[in-house]
C-alpha cells in the first residue's frame, strides 16, 4: 500500500507541476498542447486510482500499462513543447527524469504484480 501511495504522489507530482508550466509563457498561445500534456499527466495517476479500485491485480496490472502508456505520450509531448519553445532547457530536463522515473516505477510495479500473480496462481493452482 506504500508504493501505491507512493506513485500516486509521484503523478499528482509531474499533474501540479505541468499545470503551473503550461499556465506561462508560449504555452498560452498554444490551447492544444496545453490542454493534451495536462490531460495526459492527470490521466497518469486517474488511472493508477481506477485500477487499483477493481477487484484484481490483473484488472490494475491493465491500468497500469495505461498509466505507463501515457507518461510516454507525456515525454513525447514534453519533447515537442522544447522543439516549440514552450519550455526552457532546465525545466525539460527536470520534467523528463520525473517522467521517465514514473515509467520506471510503473514497469517495476507492472513487472512485480505479473509475478507475483504467476507464482500465485501456479502454487495454488
Amino acid at each position: 500500500m506504500r508504493l501505491k501511495k507512493l506513485m500516486l504522489g509521484k503523478k499528482v507530482g509531474i499533474s501540479i507541476r505541468n499545470y503551473e508550466l503550461t499556465n506561462k509563457g508560449d504555452f498560452e498561445k498554444d490551447f492544444d498542447l496545453k490542454r493534451q500534456i495536462r490531460r495526459a499527466s492527470v490521466s497518469i495517476s486517474s488511472n493508477i486510482a481506477e485500477g487499483f479500485e477493481r477487484n484484481t491485480n490483473r484488472e490494475f496490472v491493465h491500468f497500469l500499462c495505461i498509466s505507463k502508456t501515457t507518461a510516454g505520450a507525456v515525454r513525447s509531448q514534453l519533447y515537442l513543447a522544447l522543439d516549440l519553445g514552450c519550455l526552457e532547457k532546465e525545466e525539460f530536463i527536470v520534467l523528463k527524469e520525473k517522467i521517465e522515473n514514473i515509467f520506471k516505477m510503473l514497469s517495476g510495479f507492472i513487472k512485480y504484480l505479473d509475478n507475483w500473480t504467476k507464482h500465485f496462481l501456479t502454487f495454488n493452482i
